[in-house]
């Protein structure tokens, strides 16, 4: 049985209608800088690439790397 560990980079905007939504990107590059991010949210936004119910990505809340650790049970 082996541990497992998975990574997601997690982009969070603001919508037109007030809410907060998270793209989810799995298994990010190493070494990934917060610049090469934002420049990316910063495109997704401008390009309007998403919409959601509560209207278009009009701006970048936060970024962030998350990692799961899972360790299965014998």
């Amino acid at each position: 049985m082996a541990d497992t560990t998975t990574r997601t980079l997690e982009m969070v905007f603001k919508t037109e209608g007030g809410k907060e939504v998270t793209v989810a990107v799995k298994d990010p590059k190493e070494g990934l800088a917060l610049a090469e991010v934002q420049t990316v949210m910063e495109n997704i936004i401008a390009k309007n690439i998403f919409t959601t119910t509560s209207g278009d990505l009009v701006s970048v809340v936060e970024a962030q790397i998350r990692q799961l650790a899972i360790t299965e049970l014998a």
